[in-house]
Parts: structure tokens; sequence; C-alpha cells
């Protein structure tokens, strides 16, 4: 407390679990929300990652049995290293590459699952084969099972792609989250209208989680857009349009306004640590200090004057965006370019959400 770290905290992401809930309010208890962003509204943030893991996890739980047959298949010709020899000479009969090896998933990995469909389906005419050969082989796949697999794993390859870039990158900041999430959502309402009762139901299950998290992250996601020099307001719009429809104005500008507030509430803080608390009126003491009340009026002229902030990102938001380029690194930029009064130290800190 003496280095008064309890002033200088801006959110704690943590997954999906109860008890994180329970500490997160244990926490707010002995912090004073006046000094946290929003009062503490934004405190406690959902990790991206888990919840894309838990979105996924929903959605296969429903189309399990349609891809049972695929992991018993799996499992039969990966039990022994002789099923795995003879896969792989049919493959070699077949002419049909054998590059990767099957491999059985962990049920409650689901990446796992998608890279045992995905190998699995590669393999398809080999599994076939082996079914005029293997008589114990009774698991095979029919061709309507193997095209539901195929429909499942395209869905999966989506989320992997997106899992992979996070994971893949040695320092994520926010803004490269908010497209992602947007095509995710776009996505699963495409699914819902498969011809598919099963993609249908798997959709719906994904939906019903992923709008859970994102009416709770949606609006720092949007924050972090913002301060990208390539996207700032018109990726906002680009996607909103797309996901709001007529409710998209709304929507956008509920964003921008956060911005405003977010960078009146940094001003103002800042006013309060360079000038100190304000002061009060003490009818004693008017005799001994005549200009206390010329004090109050200082401060209210600097809080005044803090709204040149919000011209500067005013300014920031008019100017051209970026040219997208797959390098850019937007720390770097900022520190090149967010010299004071940029929008950046009182929004800066978007930057780490994930």
């Amino acid at each position: 407390m003496d280095w008064n770290i309890d002033t200088k905290l801006s959110t704690i992401t943590l997954d999906n679990c109860s008890t994180n809930d329970a500490m997160i309010e244990k926490i707010k208890d002995k912090l004073q929300l006046s000094t946290l962003l929003r009062d503490g509204s934004l405190f406690h943030m959902r990790c991206c990652a888990h919840i894309l893991n838990l979105i996924v996890k929903d959605g296969l739980e429903v189309v399990k049995d349609g891809i049972e047959k695929i992991r018993d298949s799996v499992a039969y010709w990966t039990a022994t290293p002789k099923r795995k020899e003879k896969f792989e000479e049919t493959a070699k009969q077949l002419r049909i590459p054998y590059n990767k090896s099957l491999v059985l998933d962990c049920p409650t990995r689901w990446n796992s699952t998608y890279k045992m469909l995905e190998i699995a389906i590669s393999y398809e005419d080999v599994f076939s084969r082996l079914k005029q050969r293997e008589a114990q082989y009774t698991c095979l796949p029919t061709t309507l099972q193997w095209q539901f697999a195929k429909d499942v794993c395209g869905k999966l390859k989506l989320f992997n792609a997106i899992t992979e870039l996070f994971s893949a990158t040695k320092h994520p900041t926010a803004n490269m989250y908010f497209p992602k999430i947007c095509e995710i959502k776009l996505a699963i309402g495409k699914w819902i209208i498969s011809p598919n009762d099963l993609i249908q139901k798997m959709a719906e299950k994904m939906l019903t989680k992923f709008e859970k998290y994102w009416g709770v992250i949606h609006d720092i996601m949007g924050v972090a857009t913002v301060l990208d020099p390539r996207y700032k307001m018109e990726l906002l719009e680009y996607y909103y349009e797309k996901l709001y429809d007529h409710e998209s104005f709304s929507q956008v500008r509920m964003i921008r306004q956060l911005c405003y507030d977010l960078v009146s509430d940094y001003q103002l803080k800042m006013s309060k640590d360079l000038g100190g608390s304000s002061p009060t009126i003490d009818g004693s003491n008017v005799g001994n200090d005549a200009l206390s009340e010329y004090d109050i009026y200082i401060m209210r002229k600097k809080r005044a004057r803090s709204s040149f902030v919000k011209t500067e990102l005013d300014h920031y938001l008019e100017e051209d965006v970026l040219p997208r380029t797959a390098d850019f690194d937007i720390l770097m930029w900022w520190k090149l370019n967010g010299t004071p009064p940029r929008p950046a130290p009182a929004l800066g800190i978007f930057f780490s959400f994930q």
C-alpha cells in the first residue's frame, strides 16, 4: 500500500470461474471504487481465449454423437503398431500421401478433436478400402457421417485459426481480438440457418455462450480498436452494420462516448494528482486565507480546460486511417506518435486486455 498500487490498477483478466467472481468482489471491497476505471465496472475482464474454448466446447457437446464413428475408427486403427502399419500401407497403395499419422482426440480438448477430424477426413478412402479387407473393422462412418464431419471440421477451422493466431503472437494486444471476435459472431449467425439440424443446434448453443461474453467485453474491445490507427471508428462502423443493422449507429456512438468518458476520467484524475484535492471552504479559516475561494476557482478552471484532450481525440479520429500491414506494431506506433496530449495515455491500458 506504501506504493499506492491500489490506485494504479486498471483491470484483472481471469477465466470464467465462479470462485474468481467471488475473489474479485473481495478485492473490490478493499479498494476505493473511485480509483478504478468507470468506478470498477471494467475491473473484471474475461479471458478471450478461454471464452473461445468454452464456446467451442458447448457446440461440440451437441454434435459429439455425429462424429463418434470417426473417433471409433481412429481408435481402431491406432490401437496397435500393426494396425497403424497396415493403415499406412493401404494409403500408399491408393496413392494417397501419408503426411500425417492418425491421432485420437482428447474429448475435453476441442482443438485435438479438430486435428483428429482434419487428418481422418483426408484418409476417407483408406478407411473405406480397409473395411473391405478387415472383417473386425465394423465402425466405418457412412457417407452422410463423413459429410457431417467435414461440416463440423470446417466450422472448427475458424476457431482453430484464431486460437493459433492468439497463441503465436508474442505480445498480443487487445486491438487484434475485435475483428476476429466479430468474424466468429457473423459465422455463427450463418451456421444457425444451416439445413443440417445438428449444425443449427450447435450454432445456437455457441451463440448463447457467445452473447453472454460479448455483452461484457465488446465495448472494451471497441475502445482498443479505436486506438488502432489502421481502424479507428471505421472498423466499428464496418462490423456493426453487419452485426446490428439499424442499431449500428447507436452502438458505434456508445463506443465513441465511452472513449470520451475514459479520457475525461483520466484527465480529472491527473488534475487531482497534480493539483491535490480540491480545497474546501471553512468559515473559520477565511480570515487566515482570503484567497481560498480563488484556489477553488483555479481548480475548476483547470478542469474546464481539460476539454482540450477531447479535442485531441477528435483530431485523432478525424485523421485518415493507416494502411493495414501484417507487421504493424501498435505499441511502437503510439510510442513514436502518442506525444501528449494525444489520447494514448488515457486509453492505452486497453491494449493489454485479453
